[in-house]
């Protein structure tokens, strides 16, 4: 049995890391260097670097601090925002990342996942999908939540794990911040169209979310943030909780 993983997720915004709710009334948290450092030493299976507003302003990543978080951890790095091209791609890996996450830019553009996944491999190429409820369908979001495309949500993941995308990270839009619970109706969906590992992200408030997500078939990862960065939840002793309910986990 493959070891499911836990991943802390750091929304970077003018240098600083901050976490909102739904998306929105984003408040200030920490210095991104210093939490990467927190959670390299906290027992994370990975770390998530988004620069949330690179896409909706029209921008590139945040290089240099990015340089600085891939300087300061040993577990593998995802990183997104910004991501529109090939090289994109290529200038990001160059700055210490170990996969690319790739959003807005896959809207705008969907022939980059197959670029980046001819020239980098599948494995480097993450999908990340912003989706929200409209009409009772899951509708896919750019610009960091702020732009509804109108494509379902289920049939764009399809196309683009087609076209080389080797994983997915899923935000519920509905869930982000709420600390409810992941959004496991649109995850278990998901599972059943895709064959490649998810991410779940949206929703984490306690250590029996974290249980309650891993007995859905199909779901390899938990991502959460404003729970880990407040000390709600100590990483190290959420791993041995889980491990304590039958789920592989790596200590």
């Amino acid at each position: 049995m493959l070891a499911k993983r836990i991943i802390p997720c750091l929304d970077v915004k003018d240098g600083r890391v901050v976490k909102g709710t739904n998306f929105q009334g984003l408040r200030d948290m920490a210095d991104p260097v210093e939490m990467a450092r927190f959670y390299n030493d906290s027992g994370a299976d990975e770390l998530v670097f988004y620069d949330i507003t690179a896409s909706a302003e029209g921008r590139g990543l945040f290089i240099d601090i990015l340089r600085r978080v891939a300087s300061e951890i040993f577990i593998p790095l995802t990183v997104g925002g910004g991501i529109r091209t090939v090289d994109d791609f290529d200038r990001v890996l160059k700055c210490g990342a170990d996969k690319v996450s790739v959003n807005s830019g896959a809207i705008a553009d969907p022939s980059v996942i197959r670029a980046a996944a001819r020239k980098y491999g599948d494995q480097c190429v993450v999908l990340s999908m912003d989706v929200k409820r409209v009409d009772g369908q899951f509708r896919v979001f750019a610009k960091g939540g702020r732009e509804n495309t109108g494509m379902d949500a289920m049939e764009w993941a399809v196309r683009c794990v087609n076209d080389g995308a080797g994983e997915i990270v899923l935000n519920s839009i509905d869930t982000d911040g709420v600390k409810g619970g992941f959004d496991l109706e649109m995850l278990d969906q998901l599972a059943a169209r895709v064959k490649v590992p998810i991410i779940a992200s949206g929703g984490a408030g306690t250590m029996e979310d974290f249980a309650e997500l891993f007995t859905h078939p199909g779901i390899d990862a938990g991502l959460a943030a404003s729970i880990f960065h407040t000390r709600q939840v100590d990483i190290k002793e959420l791993k041995r909780c889980l491990r304590r309910q039958g789920v592989e986990m790596r200590m």
